[in-house]
């Protein structure tokens, strides 16, 4: 939803979004996804059925991979609320159609390599693919500010999901392509993050607060998919996100790059969001220690009984 005070905003803020298409148009390598697709191990499904078995990768990184493509998948979601909010002219309009196609380019490259190597069971991968795109996702009518400050955590967040997936997955070619598709979405959170941070030298006490409520009712894109739960308990033990990588590498240094606790000249509102952020923070922190200590239990639980089947 375009309020007339976002507009007014985002066309101050036009000449910086310009500065930053430019620089992204500049640095963002033409890669071409059939590159990171090892084709010669593919195999007709109909002259060997798909098994479980027929998988490298390890089962937390198969459910990761999974969960970051269906993620991927719930695109025309995502570009629906950025036009919505940012617009089709000038270059707000250049920046979310050239971000639209290069998120598209990681459902392609990733459904290909997981049908290529039987990473994942392709009936089941199109029935959830079909169950998330249908149920769409949407964040509840939010303004373009509060797009841009979403963005820029999750923009971070789903890099680091890509690259500790490609890391727990174990095969090299699987890594260097989660690698490349990480890259792209730093360069995506790059974008935002530069937007945000010149929001807030033009309106500071305007997007503190948008950045509380951003922070404290964080969600991931993919929490919509189906049996998500289980799946972010088996992403977090293997280390790919959990509570931990989110407040370390994903909120901490976000706030500390746009200087968040060293801004001045708040009004009492923008004052009061920010000690809210800090108290979050703190609680945060504490969660993600309690998750840390559950998530060791839980690992040495399963290396005992590996240790016992390879004893019997």
């Amino acid at each position: 939803m375009r309020s007339p005070t976002d507009i007014d905003l985002l066309r101050e803020l036009e000449p910086v979004a310009e500065a930053n298409v430019n620089r992204h148009l500049g640095i963002a390598p033409e890669w071409m996804p059939h590159e990171y697709v090892p084709w010669s191990q593919g195999r007709d499904f109909d002259e060997l059925p798909w098994e479980p078995g027929q998988s490298v990768l390890p089962k937390a990184a198969q459910i990761a991979f999974e969960v970051n493509l269906l993620t991927e998948d719930n695109l025309p979601s995502y570009h629906r609320l950025i036009v919505e909010g940012f617009g089709r002219e000038g270059a707000w309009g250049t920046w979310v159609h050239r971000w639209t196609a290069e998120e598209a380019r990681h459902a392609i490259v990733m459904r290909d390599y997981l049908m290529v190597t039987r990473g994942a069971d392709p009936v089941t991968l199109e029935q959830d693919r079909m169950y998330q795109m249908c149920k769409g996702y949407d964040k509840a009518d939010a303004s373009a500010l509060q797009a841009m400050a979403y963005v820029s955590f999750q923009e971070l967040a789903t890099r680091v999901s890509h690259r500790n997936t490609g890391r727990v997955c174990a095969e090299p070619v699987a890594e260097r392509l989660l690698a490349r598709v990480a890259a792209d979405e730093n360069l995506h959170m790059i974008f935002y993050r530069n937007m945000v941070a010149a929001a807030l030298e033009l309106a500071p006490s305007r997007m503190v607060p948008i950045i509380r409520d951003e922070i404290v009712g964080f969600q991931m894109p993919g929490v919509g998919i189906r049996d998500f739960g289980r799946k972010a308990i088996k992403i977090a033990v293997a280390g790919v996100y959990n509570l931990r990588i989110h407040h370390d590498d994903v909120i901490a240094p976000i706030l500390r790059q746009w200087r968040f606790f060293d801004l001045e000249g708040l009004d009492a509102e923008a004052e009061k969001a920010r000690e809210e952020v800090a108290a979050f923070l703190t609680g945060l922190d504490a969660a993600a220690t309690q998750q840390d200590e559950k998530i060791a239990k839980t690992r040495a639980r399963a290396e005992r009984r590996s240790e016992a089947l390879a004893s019997a």
